[in-house]
């Protein structure tokens, strides 16, 4: 028997809760994202700017609920530290505890979920 995760349309309460999410992490993490966006994104789940700007892709909230929480982790952490040095890692494993299973595990082509949209790299 295959489960398959089943996606229904972005409803804009989901988008709010999903903000609140994300907000209530960059309290727990100590950043304050200057923006919070949801939109469309073709090529990866999340980006983060320079300026502040945190911004997730729309397609992110029908996926599960633990890859949401990977991704927001790792992209506020990114308003800390812009890179994926020694200190990130450190952080993403004190916020997410299982972080080393819930990333590799969810590349694209081994659950149907991916790290990133464009197969091969490793960015979110």
């Amino acid at each position: 028997m295959t489960t398959t995760l089943r996606r229904r349309p972005k409803r804009r309460t989901d988008v709010y809760a999903f903000k609140q999410r994300v907000r209530a992490w960059a309290e727990r993490i100590g950043v304050r994202p200057k923006e919070i966006h949801v939109r469309t994104m073709t090529t990866k789940w999340a980006s983060c700017s320079s300026t502040g700007r945190v911004t997730f892709s729309a397609d992110l909230l029908g996926e599960l609920h633990e890859w949401q929480e990977y991704v927001i982790v790792h992209e506020l952490l990114h308003l800390h530290v812009p890179n994926h040095g020694k200190l990130f890692k450190a952080l993403l494993a004190a916020f997410v505890p299982n972080w080393r299973t819930v990333a590799p595990r969810n590349r694209r082509g081994e659950a149907g979920l991916g790290l990133s949209r464009a197969a091969g790299t490793a960015a979110v």
